[in-house]
């Protein structure tokens, strides 16, 4: 029995060893294959994780909110929502700021990377002054006196000590009031006593809204004054002045207009750069600069209630100190302001445009502006005085 099913069991064994086999090497081929898709797919990992890190930059570490601000502040960064500023002159600095302000935008673009959008407003020293009191939200003010200024500190809008806050006591741009005489000079006119002769019409603008006006008043008193040695004789010889007046004009530059383009008068009193200025469009001017004269002085100031409401602090303290800047007291002296800073004033140029005055009287020689609109020009003062004496 056991020789009959011996060479079945054999075969049977062959048979499964085959099977074994085919089942290992079916396997082990399985095996390869998940081991090469593995090694293949790890590869790929790998080699994707490494272009990943080779083109992701490390992330920054997070900053800190001063040094956000910095980033912002930076000139080479994002550009700043643009700034507005309003400035309100009076009217015979129109051409010098126009000349000034677009350095100023140039240059606070490059160094801030924001644009500075500027309003204007130019008129007589007195209305503008009073417009700003009223409402005209002004950043900054340049006006022609002093005291035009004060007047809206008083209002609540300049902050106290605005005179200190720049150089020069906020004195930006100076001129001397000249006579201005027709071609030829026919009435021989040479200085403010000759203002008061009959049959000389002079044309001036008036103090109570100009600016220009009160310095013109204050330098024909300052002469008369030294002239005649009291008040009295100085009242008296305004008065033949204002006499020979046929119209005031609201400001400066409506006198000018009156006087070389209307043909009005025989004599013009200006601003000095008004004449300059004048002079440099092609129109002939023949004037004289008492030697006996009156320093013009044009303040400076940031109307602090209105900064603090538009947010425009910083731009506008910096248009101010730009205006000191040798570069804006070139623009001023070219035409015709006398510069304040020294070393423009040395100039060449500017040395043999602006003669020496002999005589300079100033505002603190009269007792400052508080006295001098008390005893000139407040209501039933001298310049009321004269107005009145000639039923004007």
């Amino acid at each position: 029995m056991s020789s009959r099913y011996q060479q079945p069991l054999g075969k049977s064994k062959s048979a499964m060893q085959a099977i074994a086999s085919l089942v290992s090497n079916t396997f082990n081929n399985l095996w390869r294959r998940k081991f090469i898709s593995f090694f293949l797919a790890g590869a790929l990992i790998s080699v994707t994780m490494a272009a990943c890190t080779a083109t992701t930059p490390t992330p920054p570490p997070t900053a800190s909110p001063a040094s956000q601000t910095t980033t912002a502040a930076s000139p080479t960064g994002a550009p700043k929502k643009d700034v507005e500023l309003t400035l309100v002159s009076f009217a015979v600095t129109k051409q010098a700021h126009e000349n000034i302000i677009p350095k100023f935008v140039e240059k606070w673009q490059k160094e801030q990377n924001q644009k500075v959008i500027f309003r204007q407003s130019y008129g007589g020293s007195g209305s503008q002054t009073r417009a700003v009191i009223d409402g005209l939200e002004a950043d900054v003010v340049h006006l022609a006196l002093a005291a035009d200024t004060s007047k809206i500190e008083k209002a609540g809008l300049i902050d106290k000590g605005w005179e200190q806050e720049y150089p020069n006591d906020g004195i930006v741009s100076k001129s001397v009031p000249v006579i201005v005489t027709r071609d030829g000079n026919p009435k021989n006119i040479k200085d403010w006593a000759d203002l008061e002769k009959d049959g000389v019409s002079l044309i001036t603008a008036d103090p109570k809204t100009s600016g220009v006006a009160r310095w013109n008043f204050l330098a024909l008193w300052n002469a008369a004054f030294k002239k005649g040695g009291s008040d009295e004789k100085a009242l008296e010889a305004l008065t033949r002045v204002y006499t020979n007046v046929p119209i005031l004009t609201k400001d400066a530059r409506e006198a000018t207009d009156a006087f070389f383009k209307q043909g009005q008068g025989d004599a013009l009193i200006n601003y000095e750069n008004e004449i300059i200025l004048a002079s440099q469009k092609g129109t002939k001017v023949n004037y004289v600069i008492p030697e006996v004269n009156f320093s013009i002085d044009n303040p400076i100031a940031v109307v602090d209630k209105n900064v603090a409401k538009h947010g425009n602090k910083e731009v506008a303290e910096a248009f101010v100190k730009f205006l000191y800047s040798p570069e804006a007291q070139t623009e001023f002296a070219k035409v015709g302001f006398r510069p304040v800073d020294e070393t423009v004033a040395k100039e060449k140029q500017f040395v043999e445009q602006f003669p020496v005055v002999k005589d300079l009287a100033t505002v603190k020689d009269l007792g400052g502006w508080d006295a001098i609109n008390k005893k000139f020009f407040a209501d039933g003062a001298a310049f009321d005085q004269i107005q009145a004496k000639i039923k004007r």
